[in-house]
């Protein structure tokens, strides 16, 4: 079952746990550069889904660029954005499945909220939850919004 998640982000943390310990790996955090636009949108389309191409694709449109991402030298190992398919919706994200359990998501979840949260935002909606629900519940407080899928994905294309 999928729905929406509702995160309060003034209740976030006052720091990002973890930033320091993923630097020290050699894997940093940062929002890309727009020259670093097609390479982005190709290792998510090698990766992951095409909408999310799509919505990150958006996020370069954004100023700032409302994506950020993870790397580990020249190679990207995930991605998060925000505000790309409404205003106040974090997602699509993702982390290269070699990557996985380093705390990378976890990372790239926070630095997005944290942005929004700065951009004066005090709520955050996480779209089209399903599997990641105790993930988003435990690492930001997300709740369930009841009734809230399909909602804003309604009308997409390939729903119908």
């Amino acid at each position: 079952m999928s729905f929406d998640m509702l995160v309060k982000l003034y209740e976030l943390p006052s720091k990002i746990e973890g930033l320091e310990e993923l630097e020290s790996k050699g894997i940093f955090i940062r929002r890309p550069l727009a020259l670093d636009k097609s390479r982005i949108l190709k290792y998510i389309a090698n990766n992951f889904y095409e909408n999310w191409v799509n919505e990150c694709d958006v996020a370069f449109s954004r100023d700032p660029i409302s994506c950020f991402i993870a790397t580990k030298g020249d190679e990207v190992v995930g991605f998060s954005v925000y505000n790309a398919t409404y205003k106040a919706f974090f997602g699509p994200t993702g982390v290269s499945e070699k990557y996985r359990g380093l705390g990378i998501g976890r990372v790239l979840l926070l630095r997005a909220l944290f942005a929004m949260r700065e951009e004066g935002y005090g709520y955050a909606i996480i779209g089209w939850v399903d599997s990641a629900k105790e993930f988003y519940e435990k690492v930001v407080g997300a709740i369930p919004i009841p009734d809230s899928f399909p909602g804003i994905y309604k009308n997409m294309i390939s729903l119908k």
